[in-house]
């Protein structure tokens, strides 16, 4: 058996993982999906100082109370930023680190720098003209997210706080030592955000997959990323 510890993609929560529970215990693991302050069922608890650092502290107290070890931690989309954060911070938890999708930082950049222009100018625009100034309206769902799962997952899908994606990530530790695994989706968006981040760990010669998917295959192809991540853990 393995432990999974995901940290969930902007605007979403652990709730939008539900699919991926029922597949990942019959393979025999642990799969731990904890919700970041100030999203799904802890929108309640959204203010305008929550940052990056705020999702690092909340996965990092999973790994804490709980007693992990040994966890394949996975941060997707904008939580690669997270997992980077919880792996240089409890590195002797973690077994490797998966990104899905996912921006991964180095020393001293937030998300905004790792975005393209385009999509940052968007972003902080959407904040700046929220109701409240600091919450960034959710972005668009892939176009083949069936009907099904759009009606499930908008609803619940919330407004982010700026910071998140404002504030840079600091090491404290020294360069990251842990293995490294990248899935990347084919099916991607038209900018192609996270390309880059596949080509490099390519390069760094970290483990790479490619998953016939768009940006998530804990929706769309649930299964294929079951059988994926239990390849990976063995």
């Amino acid at each position: 058996m393995a432990t999974f510890v995901v940290c969930h993609g902007a605007w979403s929560a652990g709730w939008a993982w539900a699919k991926m529970h029922p597949l990942m215990r019959a393979r025999g693991h642990r799969f731990i999906t904890p919700t970041l302050t100030g999203l799904g069922e802890r929108s309640h608890l959204a203010r305008p100082d929550i940052d990056l650092e705020t999702h690092i502290a909340d996965i990092v107290g999973v790994l804490t109370y709980e007693g992990l070890e040994g966890v394949n931690l996975i941060g997707h989309s904008y939580s690669g930023m997270v997992a980077t954060g919880v792996a240089d911070r409890a590195r002797g938890r973690i077994a490797q680190l998966i990104y899905i999708d996912a921006f991964v930082p180095r020393d001293g950049e937030s998300a905004f720098d790792v975005l393209p222009e385009s999509v940052r100018a968007q972003r902080q625009s959407g904040a700046s003209s929220s109701a409240d100034g600091w919450r960034i309206p959710p972005g668009p769902m892939p176009p083949d997210t069936s009907p099904d799962d759009r009606a499930w997952c908008e609803p619940l899908r919330v407004a982010q706080p700026v910071k998140t994606f404002e504030q840079q990530l600091t090491f404290r530790n020294g360069p990251l030592t842990l293995p490294r695994q990248y899935i990347y989706c084919l099916r991607n968006s038209p900018d192609d955000r996270f390309r880059v981040f596949y080509e490099r760990a390519k390069s760094e010669g970290w483990g790479t997959h490619e998953i016939d998917s768009s940006h998530n295959p804990h929706l769309t192809c649930p299964q294929v990323l079951a059988d994926l991540l239990s390849a990976i853990a063995r």
